[in-house]
């Protein structure tokens, strides 16, 4: 269950999609061919939904091209993690470097598509995603270079925040990631494209009716003609 506060209302829905449900509705997203890095936290468990007939390079920016699933339980490997330090599996053909390698692949434009979670996105693509002031973080991680240097970004995320207040702003509050570099949003409650410095609203997640969205998103929302349900398999 989701509860979202706006103008001191309590708005509450009671079904929207699970971290899973986003991850497999972005693998629908992936196109055969394409090099493809995923970020820390929802992003990652798009590996295990490639869509059957396609062929996808998944890029670990600690230096894995040819990434996999997580493994089954028993075969883990401790010394094969992804950027988030969870165990994973390679695909055949896969190759292993350091991360200066790594990140040249990012920088030079190697990657077509970048997944990554998010703490607030703005209207404009704007992300935030590396620091909230006054809590102690090790290092903004490589999504500064990857913001900058793919193609598309979609970030995966919950709609709104513990707090149920929205993360699809008008401007991001947080420090920035990267500036109006996002594409598309897939929440647990709506996909999200944007388009002209606001969003567009192209998806909605079983269950959930277009003016929860509408009430859950802070941002400017484009409503444009009758919203189709997400198809999750």
């Amino acid at each position: 269950m989701i509860i979202v506060t706006l103008k001191n209302r309590l708005i509450i829905t009671l079904t929207m999609l699970d971290k899973t449900g986003i991850a497999k509705r972005i693998a629908q997203e992936l196109r055969d061919g394409w090099y493809v890095n995923l970020g820390i936290g929802i992003p990652t468990l798009v590996a295990n939904f490639v869509p059957q007939g396609i062929t996808v390079e998944f890029q670990s920016e600690n230096g894995i091209l040819g990434m996999g699933p997580f493994p089954y339980e028993g075969e883990e490997d401790a010394d094969m993690i992804n950027a988030g330090k969870q165990t994973v599996t390679l695909m055949p053909g896969a190759s292993i470097f350091d991360s200066a390698t790594s990140f040249a692949m990012i920088r030079g434009q190697h990657v077509q598509l970048t997944v990554l979670g998010a703490m607030e996105v703005s209207q404009n693509g704007d992300i935030a995603n590396w620091k909230i002031p006054g809590k102690m973080v090790k290092g903004m991680g490589g999504a500064m270079d990857l913001v900058a240097s793919a193609e598309n970004i979609i970030v995966a995320m919950m709609h709104t925040n513990k707090k149920g207040e929205s993360k699809l702003l008008p401007s991001c509050s947080l420090p920035l990631t990267g500036v109006a570099c996002v594409t598309r949003i897939i929440t647990n409650l709506a996909v999200l494209e944007i388009k002209e410095g606001v969003f567009h609203l192209l998806e909605r997640a079983p269950g959930v009716s277009v003016e929860e969205i509408q009430e859950a998103t802070t941002g400017k929302l484009i409503v444009a003609g009758e919203i189709p349900e997400m198809q999750i398999n």
